[in-house]
């Protein structure tokens, strides 16, 4: 059986601006379902999804690299009907887009590599915060970003 080509840092990083799009995009629905404090948090967590995003973008097309293109919409996991399933899919938001970083981490080097890592250990905290926020235990996991 042959094993698929590792990823160059440049595809590594377009699947994790491809990420960052997705991200950004559930959180919409995600904040319409929450309140108050919570609430507050999915604003932040787009905007740092937002800023991960244009940075990539820069990044990419300076460097000479391909930026994937947006897409109009995405599909959800789940319908998110109410605050729980907002709380489920933020977590769920979270570890899709650490899991992306992840695998950025072991194509790259360098400042792309520290970018990875500091992408990396952001969402994992986030989607801890949100699993607290949500009553859900464990609170953490063992490795974030890999496939359970």
């Amino acid at each position: 059986m042959e094993r698929a080509a590792a990823p160059t840092p440049a595809e590594a990083l377009g699947a994790a601006l491809s990420a960052e799009y997705a991200a950004i995009f559930a959180y919409g629905p995600i904040g319409v379902r929450l309140s108050g404090p919570a609430r507050e948090a999915a604003r932040q967590a787009e905007a740092a999804h937002r800023h991960r995003r244009d940075a990539l973008m820069v990044q990419l097309s300076t460097g000479g690299g391909t930026v994937p293109p947006d897409r109009a919409g995405y599909a959800l996991p789940f319908p998110v009907t109410d605050r729980a399933s907002a709380l489920r899919l933020a977590v769920e938001v979270e570890e899709r887009t650490a899991a992306h970083w992840r695998a950025a981490l072991a194509a790259t080097t360098g400042a792309d590599r520290d970018q990875a890592l500091d992408a990396l250990l952001d969402y994992a905290v986030r989607a801890t915060r949100w699993r607290r926020t949500a009553g859900v235990t464990p609170l953490t996991v063992a490795f974030p970003g890999r496939p359970t």
